[in-house]
């Protein structure tokens, strides 16, 4: 009797804790992280008999944890996949939205300052169409600027959100840390038995870390994870936790570097940084915010050139030759703080065709200069010289004034547009100080019998030009002269579309002319009713003068912005794709490790009933102990 009540005690103890593990479950359901807990049972070793073995009824084994580590760091990877595209995504419409707006756009800014233009060149004369000229490009200036001003403000959120998010991942780092050494005194204690609750915290942590930042564990022998970010740079061994931090690039540029603080020294982990909402910051402050600032900027600088440049080659409405209408900021150069030298570098733009939107690192390695995209790596060639100490670079549009001594291994930042917009400003309130006429007026002879016409006369340095009239002449198709009114000459051989340059003026054909063809072109002394200056200035955005001469302002406007539109889509694609990627891990994860409801009922029902039933065996094991007994005393009695 005694085997049989121990045996139906054993069940019934069993079932008591497949029982409370089911209500723990049931208690547990709308618990994050909770995983399912499950009872094992094991037989008891049975006893030989002389008919055979008997068995002695059932142990609890342990009560296991239903975590399943793939699906779980697949459920990690998507979340941080999820979040990262979702940042950047939020953020890239920003930009798009400003740039792209048919009213306020970029492309419209400049669109409404050339049409401004255009109908100024209609009336050339007129003071209010020149006024209005003016008026649109203080508009466009303060335009530019409030761009300015929003993608700084862009780039303040995106510091302020980093910040929070190296101090998010510091303290969930120090939350694991302190987990796994609670983990590992647990699994030390000698019961065997894993502490589950301890571990569903530790998961949960690891869940939320991975939507922060992209995540990878290692599980000890003891029990203990170790969490790695970036390209493997520990953040949490054992019961240790690095600290991440952000401070300012060496070149206090207004960038954040990441440093991985531990116990052996600090490390740059900012390029080593994907996944999660950190990995989205960085990848929008790096493909989108700075490359953002830089193509406004070059937009600026490249408008500000070209309309000085066309102003400059013309006469005002007092027949003066015209001046820089327009203001820009130039190039930043930012020493490193780690220099050990005392050179000092100044920058200027000098070659619109070079100037690309990316910024570099001007670096000296103690014979040589060179100059490093910072975004690719790619090395752009410099030409050098130096004279009385002064070393004069050139590269990538710029060029660059060395004074002093550098030593090996010093650096500089340049950002070649990074004032640009900051520094535009108009240069005069007078009407009259645009130069809509152009120095010289042409026509060619009434009896001309080729095919030739003059397509431009211009004087490239109207400041040093002595104004004067001229005649050119051919004495057969290829052979001109052209003449001064002193009689001075120049003869040469002509070719369609190459220019004519003498005694300050350039002039260009195209065409053929017949011998005895002639064109007149003289000095526009009466210049109130010319409009062919203005006609070029609404035109400079056309010219092509970027990408070594290959793509005009409004070419690279258009493109930049049909760039960030692509962007902006594929982020936002990608925030689609990784979200359903994400609910699909989820959903594998929890048909695993989540409490199913209707499952423990079932469970519950079946522990109950057996509970149940052994109860009953050891009640019917009493009664039968009992008529045992009963028995025994009469025999005795009799």
């Amino acid at each position: 009797m005694s085997d049989m009540l121990s045996t139906a005690v054993s069940g019934l103890l069993a079932f008591q804790t497949a029982l409370d593990t089911t209500s723990n479950n049931i208690a547990n359901v709308d618990t994050p992280g909770y995983n399912e807990e499950v009872t094992d049972f094991a037989s008891n070793t049975a006893t030989p008999a002389a008919d055979g073995w008997i068995g002695n009824g059932v142990s609890v084994t342990g009560v296991t944890n239903q975590y399943n580590q793939f699906l779980a760091e697949q459920t990690n990877s998507a979340t941080s996949s999820y979040n990262q595209f979702n940042t950047l995504s939020t953020f890239a419409s920003d930009i798009d939205d400003m740039f792209s707006d048919s009213t306020t756009g970029l492309s419209a800014t400049l669109q409404s300052f050339s049409d401004a233009v255009q109908t100024m060149a209609q009336t050339p004369s007129d003071d209010s169409a020149r006024q209005a000229v003016l008026t649109q490009a203080q508009s466009l200036i303060g335009q530019f600027q409030s761009y300015q001003s929003y993608l700084s403000q862009l780039g303040s959120q995106v510091n302020g959100q980093i910040s929070a998010e190296a101090s998010t991942i510091t303290s969930l780092g120090q939350s694991i840390a302190s987990l796994n050494q609670q983990i590992v005194a647990a699994e030390a204690n000698g019961t065997g038995q894993a502490p589950n609750q301890l571990l569903d915290e530790q998961e949960n942590l690891i869940a939320q870390l991975s939507a922060d930042v992209s995540v990878n564990t290692v599980t000890q022998s003891d029990g203990a994870t170790n969490v790695f970010i970036g390209n493997g740079q520990p953040l949490v061994v054992g019961d240790s936790s690095s600290t991440l931090t952000t401070t300012p690039d060496q070149f206090n540029s207004g960038q954040l570097q990441l440093a991985l603080q531990t116990s052996t020294g600090s490390v740059d982990i900012t390029s080593s940084i994907s996944g999660g909402t950190l990995g989205g910051l960085l990848q929008f402050q790096q493909q989108m915010l700075i490359p953002g600032e830089n193509a406004l900027g070059q937009a600026a600088v490249t408008l500000t050139t070209l309309v000085n440049t066309q102003n400059e080659a013309g006469l005002t409405l007092d027949g003066q030759p015209g001046q820089a209408l327009l203001a820009v900021g130039g190039p930043a150069v930012l020493p490193s703080e780690n220099n050990t030298g005392n050179a000092q570098v100044s920058a200027a733009i000098t070659d619109l065709g070079s100037l690309t939107t990316s910024n570099y690192y001007l670096q000296y390695n103690g014979t040589d200069w060179s100059l490093v995209d910072t975004a690719s790596g790619a090395t752009t060639a410099l030409s050098s010289s130096t004279s009385d100490g002064t070393t004069t670079l050139t590269g990538a549009g710029m060029t660059f004034t060395v004074t002093g001594t550098a030593n090996a291994g010093d650096e500089f930042l340049v950002e070649p547009t990074a004032n640009a917009v900051s520094g535009m400003s108009l240069l005069t309130d007078d009407p009259a100080a645009i130069a809509a006429a152009s120095p010289l007026v042409t026509s060619a002879a009434s009896g001309n019998t080729g095919t030739a016409s003059i397509q431009s006369a211009s004087v490239p340095n109207l400041a040093s030009w002595t104004p004067d009239d001229y005649t050119l002449s051919f004495t057969s198709p290829t052979a001109y002269t052209l003449t001064n009114s002193a009689g001075a000459t120049v003869t040469g051989t002509y070719t369609a579309g190459t220019p004519i340059s003498f005694d300050g003026i350039e002039v260009t054909l195209t065409g053929t002319p017949a011998a005895g063809d002639s064109f007149s072109i003289d000095y526009n002394a009466d210049d109130s009713g010319d409009n062919s200056n203005a006609l070029l200035l609404a035109n400079v955005m056309n010219v092509n003068v970027l990408d070594g001469g290959t793509q005009s302002l409004a070419g690279a406007v258009q493109s930049y912005v049909g760039t960030v539109g692509l962007q902006t889509s594929q982020a936002q694609n990608g925030t689609t794709a990784q979200q359903s990627a994400m609910n699909s891990a989820q959903t594998a994860e929890q048909s695993v490790s989540g409490v199913n409801l209707d499952q423990e009922a079932a469970n519950m029902l079946q522990y109950e009933q057996a509970y149940q039933a052994a109860a009953q065996l050891i009640s019917s094991s009493q009664t039968l102990f009992a008529s045992l007994l009963d028995a025994v005393d009469a025999t005795t009695t009799e």
